[in-house]
């Protein structure tokens, strides 16, 4: 098993860098994050959840405090997705079972301009590799929705499949949506070429 990344380390791939969250930062995200008030990006991202509202220096330390909730080993659970030099977006990761190892990953591209770019499949992969080799995990999951159908299409090019389909359980502008649970294991992660 790997250590924790490094704060100087980054996850490189062909145009995208995953990076710790530096002090910088923080108003950066906040400004991509909370651009406006209907972002384009929540649009897409859980929009039946509002947007949990922040100030800057309440954003500030709602990342101080996940920060703190690390346990001495665990990996950081969010990281910036950088192109040559901007930030982008963030991948992140949550325990929806920490006992039984059951981890739940994502991504948010903030920047609509660099949205069906490959961006968000590059950066995805780089981070489930990661986790797959920094934790001992038998399985990597992804939750979206159905009206997300970017984010169904990543995580199949990444080898995650279909494990369940929520019928009509989100709704969203009136109409239901599906919930998406998407998955890959270990062992099909692994034999990718």
């Amino acid at each position: 098993m790997l250590q924790r990344l490094k704060c100087d380390e980054q996850l490189k791939g062909q145009r995208v860098i995953l990076r710790h969250i530096t002090e910088g930062d923080i108003p950066v995200l906040y400004q991509l994050i909370y651009n406006g008030d209907e972002p384009e990006w929540k649009k897409w991202d859980a929009p039946y959840y509002p947007l949990e509202p922040h100030t800057l220096e309440s954003y500030r330390s709602h990342e101080k405090a996940r920060i703190n909730r690390l346990g001495p080993n665990e990996p950081d659970s969010r990281l910036i997705i950088e192109v040559d030099g901007k930030t982008i977006g963030t991948v992140t990761y949550y325990w929806e079972h920490k006992p039984s190892l059951w981890l739940e990953v994502g991504i948010g591209i903030y920047d609509p301009d660099y949205w069906n770019g490959g961006y968000g499949s590059e950066a995805l992969e780089l981070w489930v590799d990661y986790l797959f080799r920094t934790l001992p995990l038998a399985r990597v999951g992804l939750t979206t929705w159905s009206k997300n159908e970017r984010m169904m299409r990543v995580g199949e090019k990444l080898g995650m499949k279909i494990e369940g389909r929520l019928r009509k359980c989100r709704i969203y502008e009136g109409q239901f949506y599906d919930s998406i649970r998407m998955g890959v294991l270990r062992e099909e992660w692994m034999k990718r070429a």
